[in-house]
């Protein structure tokens, strides 16, 4: 009995677990709100039919009343006429349709009760079904947020953020490399117009210091020429001052001949 009992109680629990799991949170609410409306339509036949019962109870009671009122009259004009056969025969008519209209009343009065208390349950059923219907839409919003937030989760657990971020950073080093070359070939364009730019500044300077040694080396001799023109002219217009060798000019050369005699004579 035990085993059975554990069985019973495993294979429960297992269709509970697959029911749960097969349960469509938007279509048990959609299934809900629609029993509610088919129990809706019900109630409303229900509150139909007792009010037409209550209905025909009324005309039914009218028409008893009514009955009751006229073999009463008629019953008070066999009295006036002396005819008490037929007043007895009357007022025994005015009871049978007084017996019917008082069970009836007694009727009418159960059944207005009932149909009372059927509209107020329409009422309140049409109030619930507004507030489920209102409920209903409020949570397959909530159900169809929290289905796109788990989707949502599961597409980002299945990117591979590390390998999309390591292709942004070479994408990154590329342009930075990229960026690099462009900025060195800018450097290197204009290096090479500031070195032909000062190629052409110093072949000009060194046409123009090659253009003045010309003009140098061509004035030069022009110059020395005039020059010794000039100290030629000059020697020419001095006048040359002779005289005749002294004594004193032989004594001065005798003495300085000696003097390389006896320097020779020493070394």
């Amino acid at each position: 009995m035990g085993f059975l009992d554990r069985l019973g109680r495993v294979v429960k629990a297992n269709l509970n677990d697959m029911v749960s799991k097969a349960e469509d949170p938007e279509k048990i609410l959609e299934q809900a709100v629609a029993d509610m409306g088919e129990s809706l339509v019900q109630l409303r036949q229900s509150v139909a039919r007792a009010i037409a019962a209550q209905k025909k109870t009324e005309q039914q009671l009218i028409k008893n009343q009514t009955e009751a009122t006229t073999w009463q009259k008629k019953a008070e004009l066999a009295i006036k006429n002396g005819r008490e056969d037929l007043a007895r025969e009357a007022l025994v008519r005015k009871k049978t349709f007084a017996d019917t209209a008082a069970v009836l009343q007694q009727q009418l009065t159960q059944q207005n009760a009932q149909v009372k208390t059927l509209k107020e349950n329409l009422l309140a059923l049409e109030s619930k079904i507004q507030e489920a219907k209102t409920k209903k839409d409020m949570l397959k919003a909530r159900a169809n947020a929290a289905k796109a937030n788990a989707q949502l989760q599961s597409t980002m657990n299945n990117i591979d953020t590390s390998s999309a971020m390591s292709a942004f950073e070479r994408m990154e080093d590329k342009i930075m490399e990229l960026e690099a070359q462009s900025e060195a070939t800018n450097v290197l364009g204009s290096a090479s117009l500031d070195q032909e730019f000062a190629q052409l500044e110093a072949s000009n300077s060194i046409d123009d210091e090659l253009a003045m040694l010309k003009a140098a080396s061509q004035e030069t001799p022009a110059l020395e020429a005039a020059k010794m023109v000039d100290e030629m002219e000059e020697i020419a217009d001095t006048p040359v001052e002779t005289h005749e060798p002294t004594d004193a000019d032989f004594a001065a050369v005798d003495a300085e001949l000696e003097a390389l005699r006896t320097q020779m004579k020493n070394l």
